[in-house]
């Protein structure tokens, strides 16, 4: 008999991936030591970065149906050889100053590996955690999160110690190694699967589920819209925050230029943290509940900031945002799940992923644009806050679809525990 593996193992070799693939985030670590060495521009090593989240997105929503149909172990694999050989690439790019190479390589081909790898682990572990899957996709998700805390003082060290290339090279060795191991771990739970000791029936959050939608299913129905939305809302607000958050704070509360960067490394907790224990109180309160208190919770604080002149609550008021930021994304499978199913959750997953690139776009955009036409970033905040309204209002109207797959489901279950009653041959009075 085949040896069940140990779905907290399973879990781990999530986090391993997420872990790797989350240092992208730390790329802020290169910019001065690229525009330093090479000469290249800030917005030519910015372009790297951007480059890498379009390509995370699109490779997430087209990939989506090659990690269903592979499963998690070769998607997993496949992703290490994109990322790790984009890596490697950029170490090459910087030895002989190829931009293009650079963008080919860091972008292109470790866009695809972080997008391949992001949705890899996500949908497994919802699988293997009917039982809690808020909790179990929000500790891999947690992981991409505090990926960069730990990366950039390694990548700093290594740049000072080694050299920029040599960095890129350690770098891709290392994310080779841990994300090839995790992927070795992973596999599907055993069809039918159920955790010893937990009856699916007794918790709402640990329900069977009520569908099984296919992607091609899933994205013919109003409500894989009004999750995009939420997202996509959630993202844009956040991400746009991230952006501004240092000259915001010494605008609107007078910190200094070195308190505000301690302010950015806290909110990174924050982000990191938000995605473990939001999408662990899901689990407990419901998907849609918690996308609602999400929103109505943001539109306080978005519309309050500007009148705030205490700095210490100025940055208690961010770091809440940045955890309800992190939140959505890690209670955005387990959401699916709920409402469309585990069967070819990965697929799904890709789709709403988009939201992701979308917002990474319009979010930086509108805060930009509004503080170069006003020179504040008062009005702003305002339109963030108007928008978590739109998401409000969205996450209220998904209600309406979800009640009417859980009323269709029960009744379904009513019909078969009928027939179950009636014996065979038995004439029904």
């Amino acid at each position: 008999m085949k040896t069940r593996k140990n779905r907290w193992l399973i879990a781990l070799a999530g986090v391993g991936i997420h872990i790797s693939i989350g240092s992208v985030y730390a790329w802020s670590v290169f910019t001065t030591p690229l525009q330093t060495e090479l000469g290249w521009s800030l917005s030519n090593v910015s372009f790297t970065f951007s480059l890498a989240i379009l390509f995370l997105g699109l490779s997430a929503a087209f990939m989506g149906h090659f990690v269903e149909a592979k499963g998690p172990r070769v998607s997993g694999l496949v992703s290490t050889v994109f990322f790790a050989s984009g890596m490697a690439l950029a170490g090459l790019a910087v030895q002989i100053e190829s931009l293009m190479l650079l963008y080919f390589g860091y972008g292109v081909l470790g866009g695809i590996g972080l997008g391949i790898g992001y949705i890899t682990p996500v949908s497994t572990l919802v699988k293997w955690f009917p039982d809690r899957r808020g909790m179990a996709t929000g500790l891999a998700i947690m992981g991409f999160g505090f990926a960069a805390m730990l990366a950039s003082p390694a990548m700093e060290w290594l740049i000072v110690n080694v050299s920029i290339a040599g960095t890129f090279y350690i770098l891709a060795v290392i994310y080779f190694v841990v994300m090839i191991a995790s992927s070795l771990y992973l596999e599907r739970p055993p069809e039918g699967y159920k955790p010893e000791g937990v009856n699916l029936d007794e918790k709402v959050t640990a329900r069977k589920d009520a569908v099984q939608l296919t992607a091609n299913e899933a994205i013919k129905t109003r409500r894989f819209y009004f999750l995009w939305l939420m997202l996509f809302l959630n993202v844009t607000c956040g991400i746009a925050i991230l952006a501004v958050a240092s000259p915001m704070a010494q605008e609107i509360v007078g910190l200094s230029a070195g308190a505000a960067a301690l302010m950015v490394g806290i909110m990174g907790v924050f982000n990191g943290g938000g995605r473990l224990v939001w999408a662990s109180i899901s689990d407990y309160i419901g998907r849609p509940n918690l996308y609602s208190m999400f929103f109505i919770i943001q539109i306080a604080l978005f519309l309050l900031l500007p009148s705030v002149s205490h700095a210490l609550l100025f940055q208690v008021m961010l770091f809440v945002i940045i955890s309800c930021y992190g939140g959505g994304f890690s209670a955005i499978p387990a959401y699916i799940g709920d409402i469309f199913g585990t069967k070819q959750l990965g697929a799904i997953h890709g789709y709403i992923l988009t939201a992701w690139a979308a917002a990474g776009l319009v979010g930086p955009f509108i805060s930009s644009t509004v503080y170069e036409a006003t020179q504040s970033y008062t009005l702003t905040l305002y339109i963030f806050g108007a928008l978590f309204i739109a998401a409000l209002i969205i996450s209220i109207m998904i209600r309406s679809d979800i009640k009417k797959i859980e009323t269709a489901a029960k009744i379904k279950a009513e019909n078969k525990e009928s027939e179950k009653l009636i014996k065979p041959g038995a004439e029904v009075q």
